[in-house]
C-alpha cells in the first residue's frame, strides 16, 4: 500500500490574506529525502532546496487551493477541505490510502476513486509523505504571495506572506484591505466597515 499512499497537508490557514493551499504527494517507495521535515521546522532555503527533490522522488504530486472569496464564503476549515480535495483530484494517480495532517479530513466522496483515509495529528512531523506535502504546499504558497507583491505593493506580502505581522498590520491600518485580504478574519473585518478594498493594480 505504501506505493499508493498520498500524503496531504496545507499551508495558509492562519494568514489574513491570500489563498489556503494544499498539496498531495505520492512518494516512490525507494525515495530518500535527507533533511525532510515539517515545513515549519525548516528555513525557507531548506524548503526551496527540498521542493524539487520531493517532486523528482514522487510518483505523483499536485497542488490545490481555495481563494479568498471561497474562504470568506465557506469559512477557513471548509475552504481548506476544498483545497485538499482539489489537490487529490489533480494528482493524476488514484491513491489507495490517504494520510492527512491533523485531526480532521475532508469528505472523499465524489472524487472518482475509492481509498481509505487516515488523519494523523502532527503527521507533518513524523510521516515523510505528509512532510513532503507540507513542503510543497508551503513553497507554492510562498511563491504565490511573493508574486502578489507586484500587484498589491505596500503590504509587504513578499516578506510576511499574508500573516498578521506587525509590518502587515501597520500596512493594513495605513492602506486598508486589498482584494487579497480575508474579510471574515477579525483584524481585516474591523477595517472593512469603513474602508473600501484596494483594487488590483496593473
Amino acid at each position: 500500500m505504501k506505493a499508493f499512499t498520498a500524503g496531504i497537508d496545507e499551508a495558509g490557514r492562519g494568514p489574513l490574506a491570500g489563498p489556503v493551499v494544499a498539496a498531495a504527494v505520492i512518494l516512490r517507495p525507494w525515495a530518500r529525502l535527507p533533511g525532510l521535515a515539517d515545513s515549519k521546522a525548516l528555513t525557507p532555503e531548506e524548503r526551496e532546496e527540498l521542493a524539487p527533490r520531493i517532486r523528482a522522488a514522487s510518483v505523483a504530486w499536485a497542488v490545490g487551493w481555495a481563494d479568498v472569496p471561497e474562504i470568506d464564503t465557506l469559512d477557513i476549515l471548509q475552504a481548506t477541505f476544498l483545497a485538499m480535495r482539489r489537490a487529490l483530484l489533480a494528482l493524476g494517480r488514484a491513491p489507495r490510502h490517504v494520510q492527512i495532517d491533523g485531526p480532521l479530513a475532508p469528505s472523499l466522496e465524489g472524487l472518482g476513486f475509492s481509498c481509505s483515509c487516515e488523519t494523523i495529528v502532527d503527521g507533518d512531523e513524523s510521516i515523510p509523505v505528509i512532510s513532503a506535502a507540507s513542503v510543497l504546499a508551503k513553497t507554492w504558497r510562498d511563491a504565490w504571495m511573493t508574486g502578489a507583491e507586484r500587484h498589491f505593493p505596500g503590504y509587504g506580502f513578499a516578506q510576511h506572506k499574508g500573516y498578521g505581522t506587525e509590518q502587515h498590520l501597520a500596512a493594513l491600518a495605513s492602506l486598508g484591505p486589498s482584494l487579497l485580504h480575508r474579510t471574515t478574519f477579525a483584524p481585516v473585518a474591523r477595517l472593512c466597515g469603513s474602508v473600501a478594498a484596494v483594487e488590483l493594480q496593473a
